[in-house]
């Protein structure tokens, strides 16, 4: 009998997964207001994934919109944009195919691996082991549980000191799609470690400021993508009277909260929550930086994908005081990203950069006093998307090191 549930529970689980054979991804590039009206009535209309902008509002004209059409609505689509003329090409011929291909073929190695996207069982233990064996460099503190009960976990990379040190704060893995960038902030964490005492950038850096990484912010979401659905982008938050799971911790925060390209709709992939914070991780960490706001300096986050160094104003257009400073120093680390690879990357405040979005941790960060305030999305500008294959994680997170120790030396010789 006891057999024959867990046979049940995992038929259950199995059946809950999503696939996506012959799904394409199509980029539409809109010429003029009628193209604008057509995306926006054609995502309003089937249910297709956005992938950039991350809502149809947030179209406008002369931008390349990145949509994600499940494979029964592929018919009517190419009808309908047959006859509105709009521009457009196919990014991913089968996404079912390029989630299968993201993994790298080879055996997996009995260490914990830099160059693959791991689970977050995989992310926990490498989460006690790299702790508990590097304790004069590293401690790890939970700062609160998800909504599903997991710890958020942060590590502190710093010497110890007797006394608080100036701190960074970064986070990984907000939107749980975005698998390359968790891979990051594990490669941040392998790089500080191994390079400490013989790289004298980051052996003062260590030395003279802590640095808070959060591998995973959206934890719930993240394993969700490993489970159920590789393209779940939220929370995994449920509320009563609603079927609709989740909201965008990225539209979370108490920054111009739910007004410039954000849903109220708590079915969309942009639902700004129920309330500022009202999703648990994202009080979690809204606490956490504003208990220790005396010493923060810095705050990083890591997104995926378009190739950009974003810094405030994404929930509005007005420049932040701070805009000229931010802006060269934003600059000089794309300068030093793209000086290994070639990688392009475009830097600017949000709003007028890639488009407005309020309840952004950056902005909040920025709004509460932690001057130095970045928004990272990391390769690539859409051949791949949020599919970026195993194969990149290494190129990407090296050059991603460049720009991160370039915005970090520049804090460090500007604290105020």
């Amino acid at each position: 009998m006891k057999l024959l549930l867990i046979f049940g529970l995992v038929a259950v689980a199995l059946a809950d997964v999503t696939h996506f054979e012959g799904d394409k991804v199509l980029r539409l590039k809109p010429k003029l207001n009628e193209h604008v009206i057509f995306i926006k009535e054609l995502a309003n209309s089937i249910d297709v994934d956005m992938w950039s902008p991350e809502s149809a509002e947030q179209v406008t004209i002369d931008i390349d919109v990145d949509i994600h059409i499940p494979a029964q609505y592929l018919d009517i689509v190419f009808t309908m944009l047959g006859q509105s003329d709009v521009e457009h090409e196919v990014l991913i011929e089968d996404v079912e195919a390029v989630i299968k291909g993201q993994a790298d073929s080879g055996r997996t190695p009995r260490a914990h691996s830099y160059t693959k996207y791991n689970t977050w069982s995989d992310i926990q233990n490498w989460i006690n082991s790299i702790s508990s064996s590097n304790p004069n460099l590293v401690s790890k503190q939970v700062i609160g549980n998800t909504y599903e009960g997991r710890p958020m976990t942060v590590l502190k990379l710093g010497k110890t000191s007797s006394s608080a040190k100036p701190a960074i704060f970064m986070d990984c893995g907000i939107h749980a799609r975005e698998w390359i960038s968790p891979a990051f902030c594990q490669w941040f964490v392998k790089e500080a470690l191994s390079t400490y005492g013989s790289d004298s950038q980051m052996t003062s850096l260590l030395d003279q400021m802590d640095v808070y990484v959060l591998p995973v912010f959206n934890i719930d979401g993240y394993v969700y993508t490993h489970t159920n659905n590789r393209m779940w982008r939220k929370t995994r938050s449920t509320r009563s009277g609603s079927s609709c799971f989740g909201a965008d911790p990225n539209r979370n925060f108490d920054a111009g909260w739910c007004t410039l390209g954000a849903s109220s709709n708590p079915c969309s992939d942009t639902f700004c929550g129920y309330s500022p914070e009202s999703e648990i991780e994202v009080k979690n960490v809204a606490d956490f930086i504003r208990r220790n706001k005396s010493i923060m300096k810095a705050y990083i986050t890591m997104h995926s994908y378009s190739q950009l160094l974003l810094f405030p104003y994404s929930y509005k257009y007005g420049l932040a005081a701070d805009h000229s400073e931010l802006l060269e120093v934003a600059e000089g680390a794309s300068s030093a990203l793209r000086s290994l690879y070639g990688t392009p990357y475009t830097s600017g405040p949000g709003a007028t950069t890639i488009y407005p979005a309020a309840g952004g941790s950056d902005d909040w960060a920025y709004d509460l006093g932690v001057k130095y305030s970045y928004t990272f999305e990391l390769r690539d500008t859409g051949r791949y998307g949020f599919l970026l294959p195993e194969s990149q994680i290494k190129p990407t997170c090296e050059e991603t090191m460049l720009a991160v120790k370039y915005i970090t030396a520049y804090v460090q010789k500007n604290l105020y």
